[in-house]
């Protein structure tokens, strides 16, 4: 049934494409370009998204340069999982980069963002570079958390993870938002969390206190129709996940169109400013198993997998429609492939030899500003270390 939503979605996507650009020669460009984007399904919204959104030369190649750079990215940590210099868990989010790069897009760098353990795409968007996230889950020093977060838990400023336990980090998107009311700041907080979390009591709290105190945040449900190794259609009565937050308005959208993503965003963002929570599912799909331990083939076909590759495929989708309204040559994403690669390929050789940090870092960051002669305990008693 998920597979058969986003083949419908599929058919729609392209109808209408080439508004405002015109064919004048197989190399030429315009500066920008309207295309048509899927209608979004609504709970409590008299209206939503537009339906067709104006891109830019500019914007199109970022896009696509910052979704070719998540891709390839989260193919070299497959690679050095592979290799066995990742250790320890290792989610990828390759066929899910329209939702976070097309959310970036829409948001500013001051607006908060907290997601789950699926975080490599959102933790690069965010302004992490490919290095840092690479140093990160080798486990070295000039990993964005100094190779002790791993995977799972990695930050920048704004991002709060990066989170290890299923749901937890729902509430907390909440408490996050809390704090931008209370100090009167003009943001959102985006929370994310994925179909498999989305049975969980703490999601229906968070919702409730949302709600009560109108707090601008924007639930985001990523549905990518697998919660580890079970489809949705048996985990959950109803699938609808953009209207489980009863009385906070929602939305289903495309997940697999960047354009799609950015238009939702913005909406949502203004509503949640003048209005309070508002809730998104993105309809998107990942090609790998929940996790490096997980073939993924076991709970679904693999005709399943090649068929969204082919036809859903966020990134090969949205190339088409640029260089079919003359946005971009195929030159110039050649290009940019090329640099992708080589940026990735010199990012992976510098974390593979970068340092680990010495054990006397492990007992630091654990408070805040703790006085010069603060010491935490070690695995055994009689340890005590300073920490900074």
């Amino acid at each position: 049934m998920f597979s058969l939503t986003l083949r419908q979605i599929s058919r729609n996507s392209f109808v209408g494409a080439n508004v405002s650009a015109f064919n004048v020669s197989k190399y030429s460009t315009v500066p920008e370009a309207t295309l048509d984007i899927q209608k979004c399904t609504l709970h409590k919204l008299e209206h939503g998204p537009p339906t067709q959104a104006t891109v830019t030369r500019e914007d199109a190649i970022r896009f696509y340069w910052d979704m070719r750079t998540v891709r390839r990215m989260e193919t070299m940590a497959g690679n050095l999982y592979k290799a066995k210099q990742i250790r320890g868990f290792c989610h990828l989010y390759s066929g899910q980069e329209a939702v976070c790069v097309g959310m970036e897009s829409s948001i500013t760098k001051d607006d908060a963002v907290i997601t789950a353990y699926r975080a490599h795409g959102w933790t690069y968007v965010r302004g992490v570079a490919p290095h840092a996230i690479l140093g990160e889950l080798t486990g070295r020093a000039s990993g964005c958390a100094k190779g002790k977060g791993g995977s799972m838990h990695m930050y920048t400023k704004n991002f709060y993870g990066g989170n290890g336990i299923v749901g937890a980090q729902v509430p907390l998107g909440a408490g996050i938002a809390f704090g931008l009311k209370y100090e009167n700041k003009p943001n959102i907080c985006v929370t994310l969390y994925g179909d498999g979390a989305a049975n969980q009591g703490q999601l229906f709290e968070a919702y409730n206190m949302a709600k009560l105190w109108n707090l601008p945040c924007v639930f985001v449900c990523e549905n990518n129709g697998y919660g580890m190794g079970t489809s949705v259609e048996r985990a959950s009565a109803s699938t609808d996940y953009y209207s489980r937050g009863d009385y906070i308005p929602g939305m289903r959208i495309d997940g697999m169109d960047v354009l799609a993503v950015r238009e939702a965003t913005k909406f949502a963002r203004e509503y949640a400013l003048n209005n309070g929570p508002i809730l998104i599912e993105a309809a998107t799909y990942r090609y790998h198993g929940h996790s490096m331990s997980d073939p993924g083939t076991s709970y679904r076909a693999r005709e399943e997998i090649k068929e969204m590759r082919e036809t859903r495929d966020p990134i090969t989708v949205f190339r088409r429609k640029i260089l079919e309204c003359n946005l971009v040559t195929p030159e110039e994403l050649k290009k940019v492939d090329i640099e992708v690669d080589k940026e990735i390929d010199k990012a992976a050789d510098q974390a593979k030899k970068d340092p680990e940090i010495p054990l006397g870092e492990l007992y630091n960051n654990i408070y805040i500003h703790p006085d010069p002669d603060y010491t935490v305990r070690g695995c055994d008693p009689s340890i005590r270390v300073i920490s900074h």
